[in-house]
């Protein structure tokens, strides 16, 4: 069977009839039977992850192998209670994320719908409509206005043909297509102009074609392929990744140290199980999964009143920890469609007729041009085409780079015509000094990266196109104007120290009149082309990104390219996108964002999609992910330290050879009076300052930077030593075992409830703007009333149950004298922090 040929862009007709061995006839139905058992099918290849293996990747966090591993031991060591509320923490979080998770898996089920349609192809010197999965390589196909394009396609002939290639170019200027030029090899998709790509459709005019690839072939598979490989984790996950490996690394260290010591100490195998276990029962933040989704599933309905629909649930929390933003220009920064931006107008009646009489616009449907002539008429588009009846039509030539009518004026015939400047101007009868001046505003329009077309008229002979002479009576400059909102969007992204990066098909004028206009480039930005990223190695390209804020004449590869080595360099990057082209760099990106009047292949690769197609809102979500974000660091700050603050206890207290100060039943119950009742009100907490004005904080550091472990280690410090403190003056003082163990209980759970009130503020102290301390999360309260209610149930009414007495009034003193030097011991700590980072 042969080979597709390679570049057919650059081989004649006669040489792609050779390669493909078929003709102007077309091929065989036995031969066509023979290329359709051999290519297979005219589609991509689907895309599926089984239920069960949706369901398995819930559980590939290094956190959740701790927990399951404490579940099995805790269960082998008869503490089934123990092992059931941990696995019962796993399913609910687990069957969350696989409902989240089971809903995005439609990516190349929507690419593969571009294709489903019929095409008329030619076979055996026939005219035949086939399903388009059945194009094969060599078939002569045939299209016409409003056509959509089922495979590549080398054009054989070519009649005024435009094509809308938006979904692969993302360029909103319809592309030109002629059937002669032979380009070279190394020509960039969006400059094959003999060429039609599948996905696309046809605008304007008629053409001819040979098929050259089909299916997996087709550069619309290139970018399908690019889809198909893994989204990297959130941020979030990696982070929380990185943690587990460091508390298994240090949780190993601490049982180690403490195993040892027990031997040494002579304690018997059954005394050191039970302290083994409670030690790992302390050291793992079995709330932290269930706690981090309901965190993410409230940013995700807070983020649906923004007009954000959340698809993939970590994706909430990547918002806060962007750095970068490439966005698309079209119907992001821009509108979307082309409007009438400029004039220079010497007659305006007739210009006005002209731009009415000279159009193949019906009802605002038609080619951008004509439509955005159309809204700049306004009401009387209609009424001037029914008062001056068009009797001649020259369609628009892609040589001639123009279209005329002929309309009937009462009694007499005029010529209305409408193209490029330069071809106008040699037919034109305007005088010099009046060209001169056309000359000027043409060349200003075009350099701030104007659309920009001539209109003229003639009451002259238009029998022949040869002899036509005309007077230009204005000059329109089209362009896909910039929305109001761009500018605020983008000025308050760089406040918050994000980087916006316009990555563009469009070509490089426009790009960077657009980018110039909402505030992206500055004098001193540097843009970029595809040609000139095509010729540059990684190591050059990650260079002049730096001073990068325009990408423009952007391929898909480019772009997916680009998002890879921005996040290289460490960088957390949002892509927003809309088209087919969009879909490989929305994949790759840290957070992938389709607008929701786009195509399906990139709404469902995306994680979130916005209903209001606008830079704006996306802007406002971030505001909204980073306060998210801000939360979950303040949690996680909450539910680390109050393990650590038991492990060290623990660890302590076996060091020092004095009996386990907690019970492994108290350290049960401690996990729900204080984290089970208290951590679920954090995601009420509500902005803390403007968090607009913070940097983006780097992956490594989001949840674990230099000042949240230090405020973790002196907080653990803190509960666990001065617990062990008031237990080992208890134990030396005769008090008893039973009584030192019931007020080490309770210290500990009054200090974790200390240590998630001033939780609720990370910028600053407690006792500093006391009524912001009080109403940042009414919440909390509601959490520490359950909390006390609940242990006063637990030392009163069943304390046998939790190895405990009712406490006296004696210890009743220990526990607050201990609770309120904790809460001072905290509160100075964080006036220290606040201090030093002023």
């Amino acid at each position: 069977m042969m080979l597709l040929p390679d570049a057919p862009h650059s081989k004649s007709p006669e040489e792609l009839y050779a390669l493909l061995e078929s003709s102007p006839s077309g091929i065989d139905a036995a031969a066509a039977q023979s290329r359709l058992d051999h290519y297979g099918f005219n589609t991509l290849t689907e895309e599926q992850r089984t239920l069960i293996s949706i369901f398995l990747s819930q559980f590939k966090s290094p956190i959740v192998a701790i927990l399951i591993a404490a579940a099995l031991l805790s269960y082998i060591m008869g503490n089934r209670n123990d092992s059931m509320i941990i696995v019962g923490i796993l399913v609910v979080n687990s069957l969350l994320g696989f409902f989240q998770e089971y809903r995005a898996e439609t990516s190349i089920q929507a690419l593969k719908k571009l294709t489903e349609t019929h095409v008329r192809v030619i076979r055996m010197e026939i005219e035949v409509l086939v399903p388009s999965n059945e194009v094969i390589p060599g078939d002569i196909v045939i299209l016409g206005e409003g056509d959509l394009i089922p495979a590549d396609i080398r054009l054989i002939e070519a009649h005024a043909v435009q094509a809308d290639e938006a979904i692969l170019t993302g360029e909103s200027i319809p592309s030109s297509k002629q059937a002669e030029p032979l380009l070279s090899p190394e020509t960039l998709p969006y400059e094959r102009n003999n060429m039609l790509f599948s996905g696309t459709h046809i605008l304007k005019g008629t053409a001819t074609g040979i098929v050259t690839a089909t299916g997996e072939q087709t550069y619309l598979a290139s970018i399908a392929k690019s889809a198909r490989e893994l989204s990297p984790d959130s941020p979030l996950t990696r982070s929380l990744a990185i943690f587990s490996k460091r508390l298994i690394v240090l949780l190993l260290g601490i049982l180690t140290l403490v195993g040892i010591a027990g031997m040494m100490q002579g304690r018997s195998m059954a005394e050191m199980s039970s302290i083994l276990i409670a030690e790992l029962v302390s050291a793992v933040p079995e709330g932290l999964p269930i706690v981090v989704t309901l965190i993410l599933a409230l940013g995700a309905y807070r983020l649906s009143r923004y007009k954000v629909l959340v698809r993939h649930l970590p994706s909430v929390e990547s918002l806060g920890s962007a750095s970068v933003i490439a966005t698309d220009k079209t119907g992001t920064i821009t509108e979307g469609f082309l409007s009438v931006s400029q004039t220079h107008i010497t007659n305006e009646e007739a210009l006005r007729l002209c731009a009415a009489l000279c159009n193949d616009a019906s009802l605002d449907r038609g080619d951008p041009i004509d439509t955005a002539l159309v809204r700049w008429i306004g009401s009387e588009y209609e009424v001037i085409r029914d008062h001056y009846p068009r009797v001649f039509y020259h369609p628009f030539d892609s040589q001639l780079r123009f279209m005329a009518t002929v309309n009937q004026h009462g009694s007499q015939e005029r010529l209305n015509i409408k193209g490029a400047y330069e071809e106008l101007k040699a037919i034109a009868l305007n005088p010099l000094k009046e060209l001169k001046i056309f000359d000027t505003i043409h060349d200003a329009m075009a350099s701030e990266g104007l659309r920009v077309l001539a209109f003229g008229i003639s009451d002259e002979s238009w029998d022949d196109p040869k002899d036509w002479k005309i007077n230009i009576v204005g000059l329109i400059g089209f362009a896909d104007t910039a929305k109001k909102d761009a500018v605020g969007a983008i000025l308050q992204a760089k406040e918050a120290g994000i980087r916006v990066i316009m990555v563009t098909g469009d070509n490089p004028l426009t790009a960077q009149a657009i980018a110039k206009e909402v505030g992206i480039w500055q004098i001193g930005d540097h843009l970029l082309s595809g040609q000139e990223i095509e010729k540059m190695e990684d190591k050059e390209l990650k260079s002049a990104l730096r001073g990068c804020t325009v990408i423009a004449r952007a391929l898909p590869e480019h772009k997916y390219r680009i998002v890879k080595l921005l996040q290289e360099e460490g960088d957390i990057v949002v892509v927003t996108g809309d088209g087919v082209n969009d879909v490989p760099a929305l994949k790759a990106a840290d957070l992938g964002i389709a607008m929701g009047n786009g195509s399906e292949a990139a709404k469902s690769t995306a994680k979130m999609i916005i209903i209001d197609n606008s830079l704006g809102v996306i802007v406002d979500a971030i505001r909204q992910g980073r306060i998210i974000a801000a939360n979950l660091r303040k949690v996680i700050f909450y539910l680390v330290a109050t393990c650590f603050d038991e492990i060290l206890l623990i660890s302590g207290a076996i060091i020092m050879g004095l009996p386990l100060p907690i019970h492994p039943t108290q350290i049960l119950w401690i996990n729900i009076v204080t984290d089970g009742v208290t951590d679920k009100t954090f995601p009420m907490c509500r902005e803390e300052g403007n968090v607009m004005k913070n940097r983006p904080r780097r992956l490594e550091t989001q949840f674990f930077d230099r000042w949240q472990m230090a405020r973790i280690g002196w907080v653990s410090l803190v509960n666990g030593a001065v617990t062990l403190a008031v237990f080992y003056y208890l134990i030396s003082h005769e008090y008893g075992y039973e009584t030192a163990l019931s007020v080490s209980f309770c210290i500990i759970v009054t200090s974790q409830w200390v240590n998630g009130l001033l939780a609720q503020k990370e910028e600053e102290p407690f006792l500093r703007n006391i009524g912001r301390s009080l109403t940042i999360n009414p919440a909390i309260w509601i959490g520490l009333g359950i909390g006390i209610s609940l242990q006063a149930i637990a030392l009163y009414v069943v304390p046998q149950w939790f190895h405990a007495i009712p406490p006296t009034l004696e210890m009743l003193g220990f526990i607050g004298a201990a609770t309120v030097v904790v809460f001072v011991l905290i509160e100075s700590y964080k006036w220290g922090e606040y201090w030093l980072k002023r």
